[in-house]
């Protein structure tokens, strides 16, 4: 044992051996004075006492919490997936309400097709389907959307198609202007890669007196097209030496398509 502890233990024995041998008051004196000396010592120990179990406390509550939160953001999840495939199959129910609205307003015999495939750089030419041969679909047929004209068909394989948009300059429709004796050819231009490309409609008469908005509709001439199908709104015309040119606005929003329909025939 070192010596400071050696000499303090002997003073305490000296110290608890003389307060044993004094008298009864004496001794209670001594207790008092020693409570007193060491009780601010037990209340602050008391004190932390308390704080550490609270904070233990504290502790097992933040770890339930953690569990918990790991718990609904696990079911936050769930439910967003939940939410996605709703959204998912409540855009397919209304697509499915437009292609039975469209058959029954329509007069033709029409197959409806989802879009399968687009590819960026020909975005504006061509697109897939999900319909082919297997389906009674040949080369040629018209492609319509509620909203009108898409484009046809340009090549058929047994279970997809490739269909030829009208904003592809090769996709070339006999057309006639509405309330005016005007009738064209409307065809896509070669170049336009913007997000609403236009459509340009040749071999108008040289005065031809066309306003913005006036509807433009196929003529129903060569074939292919069925006569009466909207194509798009006049936007402007320019007028040249021999003829006019007008500038025309599709009528369908070709960036944004899921539903269409292929014309097998015109029902009569």
């Amino acid at each position: 044992m070192k010596p400071l502890n050696l000499i303090a233990l002997l003073l305490f024995l000296v110290g608890a051996t003389w307060a044993l041998t004094r008298s009864e008051p004496v001794v209670r004196e001594i207790q008092v004075a020693y409570f007193k000396a060491i009780g601010p010592t037990l209340a602050v120990g008391s004190s932390l006492e308390t704080k550490a179990r609270a904070l233990l406390k504290e502790t097992r509550h933040s770890k339930e919490l953690e569990t918990e939160l790991s718990a609904i953001d696990g079911e936050i999840g769930r439910l967003k997936i939940i939410e996605t495939q709703f959204q998912a199959l409540e855009r397919e129910n209304g697509e499915l309400r437009h292609a039975l609205d469209f058959k029954k307003a329509t007069n033709f015999d029409v197959v409806a097709a989802q879009i399968i495939r687009r590819h960026p750089t020909t975005w504006w030419q061509t697109m897939e389907i999900d319909a082919g041969e297997d389906r009674g679909i040949g080369v040629q047929l018209s492609v319509l959307s509620n909203d009108g004209l898409v484009g046809m068909i340009d090549r058929p394989f047994r279970n997809r198609s490739s269909v030829l948009l009208i904003t592809d300059e090769k996709c070339q429709v006999s057309v006639s202007v509405k309330d005016s004796p005007e009738v064209g050819i409307l065809s896509g231009q070669r170049g336009e890669f913007d997000n609403n490309p236009t459509l340009r409609l040749r071999f108008l008469s040289k005065d031809a007196a066309l306003k913005p908005g006036q509807q433009v509709v196929t003529t129903g001439r060569g074939g292919i097209f069925q006569p009466n199908i909207l194509v798009g709104t006049i936007i402007s015309v320019e007028k040249g030496p021999l003829d006019s040119e007008a500038l025309v606005a599709p009528a369908v929003n070709l960036s944004d398509l899921g539903t269409v329909f292929v014309v097998l025939s015109e029902t009569h």
